[in-house]
């Protein structure tokens, strides 16, 4: 048994939930050491894609550029029918994160680039091939149980808190006792991952081929790959397509012959929608895959684990240098756990276009989506009701004062910067509490007593100056007047705690707030 070491946060798991979770603690300056069975990154392509909120999130540790470059950016998706014609497409529009909309990535590149990270920070330890056998709670933190899987040996570690980001089959999740409701679809999916050798017509769309004999998902992944996923039918034995020569018959129905693609990996899988039914347990938080699961359909399976840690991260930091009271850590799943279930509603709502089997059904479908692509406003519904909802808590850690910008995620433009250098709001503002106004700054007493940064946002053409930054485009101005607010606290995560108009006091810090 070797030596018992302390720590302020354990992580379990490091696929990209696990990896952005050491990344933003590992910038808080904590002392956190990170648990994986597995020797390396695993090989084959899971999650396809990410959104503007996400990189954005990854911009907070300064990995958006560099995670940007290996990522295709997407132009939406076209749903097609049996002949390949669309009826309907769905093209995401910038929320003002400050990155693309919708970008397609290749996962073992990105975990390249995630752990990469992580390895700048001395105060981060990483221990692969380490399997977490039991969690023990102890009065003031929590005791791992690990496996050394290269020497046989066992070894005690101990933190403060634990992150359990062991994904879909949580075995921290089951040692808890902690359920997971819902269901798992009966009919199973064949993934086929390919290496791009010739590309052809639409290589680069992302394409749902409703077709009631066969619905297929064709999607391009950046770095020269290409992925295809196909049910197998109730009479269909899926180990009958788990070798090359059925795979390939599958592929050639969609045009693609041997010159176009090799066949890198193919598996087979099912779709799930399960929630854990609780994610804290004292000092042990379930985060991605291990708190909940969704089907593929728009690609927010990986994002959603990222945004669970982003939320959680930074909250762990503000208790652990007792900025925050603990109980702060109660808001963790109420301000997760709705935006979770909405993206899962639609994404099952999208699944249900894409596998209809039945005909007749099918051609109605096609046909109403085509009429109603023709009536203003239609496609616009459709985006804001079938993809991702927005970033916004209606409960938490929030100054519920009425006012509307309250909870929601601020834009991010780019402004002008005391030097006058121009840069992305979140590098100036980024993982701390900041408050933000047009014009009140003498009406926010309690945040400048507190040593919160206040700076105003002034329009566009003005001169830079200190304890300013100039919004260059006007966004987050029009944004701010648009909820009604002239001021606002801006939490690290980047959602609004408060709010105020022009005659409305900020409301105070929260309670037990110590900057």
């Amino acid at each position: 048994m070797k030596d018992q070491k302390t720590y302020d946060v354990a992580i379990v798991g490091y696929g990209p939930v696990g990896c952005t979770a050491a990344n933003l603690l590992g910038q808080l300056g904590l002392n956190v050491v990170v648990v994986e069975r597995d020797p390396n990154i695993y090989a084959r392509a899971r999650a396809i894609s990410t959104d503007e909120e996400v990189v954005r999130i990854w911009q907070q540790v300064g990995l958006a550029d560099r995670l940007n470059a290996d990522m295709q950016p997407g132009s939406g998706a076209a749903f097609v029918d049996a002949n390949g014609v669309p009826f309907v497409r769905l093209t995401p529009v910038s929320r003002g994160n400050g990155h693309p909309p919708q970008q397609f990535i290749y996962q073992p590149a990105l975990e390249k680039v995630l752990r990469e990270g992580v390895d700048r920070f001395p105060n981060v330890s990483v221990l692969l091939n380490h399997e977490c056998l039991r969690l023990i709670p102890q009065d003031d933190g929590i005791e791992l149980m690990l496996a050394d899987l290269t020497t046989d040996e066992f070894r005690r570690i101990r933190a403060s808190y634990v992150i359990a980001a062991d994904g879909g089959s949580s075995a921290i999740r089951a040692q808890l006792g902690v359920g997971f409701t819902g269901r798992t679809y009966a009919e199973r999916w064949i993934v086929i991952d390919t290496k791009v050798l010739q590309e052809w017509p639409g290589h680069d769309r992302l394409r749902f081929h409703c077709n009631p004999d066969r619905p297929t998902v064709d999607c391009p992944t950046p770095l020269g790959h290409h992925r295809w996923e196909f049910p197998v039918r109730d009479e269909e034995d899926e180990n009958d397509f788990l070798n090359e020569e059925a795979i390939w018959k599958v592929l050639s129905r969609q045009g693609i012959s041997p010159d176009n693609v090799r066949i890198l990996g193919f598996a087979c899988y099912s779709h799930h929608v399960r929630f854990a039914d609780r994610w804290r347990a004292g000092r042990i938080f379930l985060a991605g895959d291990a708190a909940h699961a969704m089907p593929p359909w728009i690609g927010q399976g990986m994002c959603a684990g990222v945004r669970d840690v982003a939320n959680l991260c930074w909250k762990l930091g503000a208790v652990l240098n007792g900025s925050l009271p603990e109980s702060v850590l109660d808001t963790y799943q109420a301000e997760r756990l709705p935006h979770v279930k909405e993206v899962t509603n639609r994404a099952v709502k999208t699944g249900n276009l894409i596998i209809e089997r039945n005909r007749l059904r099918a051609k109605a479908r096609n046909h109403f989506f085509r009429t109603a692509s023709k009536v203003p406003y239609f496609p616009s519904w459709l985006r804001n009701h079938r993809w991702l909802p927005d970033a916004r808590y209606r409960d938490g850690l929030l100054a519920h004062n009425g006012n509307g910008a309250v909870g929601w995620l601020i834009p991010q433009p780019c402004v002008l910067d005391e030097k006058g250098d121009n840069v992305r709001l979140d590098d100036v503002i980024g993982g701390r509490w900041t408050v933000l106004h047009t014009g009140r700054a003498a009406q926010c007493p309690d945040w400048r007593a507190a040593g919160v940064p206040v700076l105003q946002v002034t329009s566009p053409g003005s001169v830079p100056r200190a304890d300013c930054v100039v919004d260059n485009d006007g966004s987050l101005i029009a944004w701010l007047g648009k909820k009604g607010a002239s001021v606002v606290a801006v939490r690290p995560d980047g959602f609004v705690y408060a709010g105020a108009g022009d005659r409305q006091p900020l409301p105070p810090p929260p309670p037990g707030f110590k900057s």
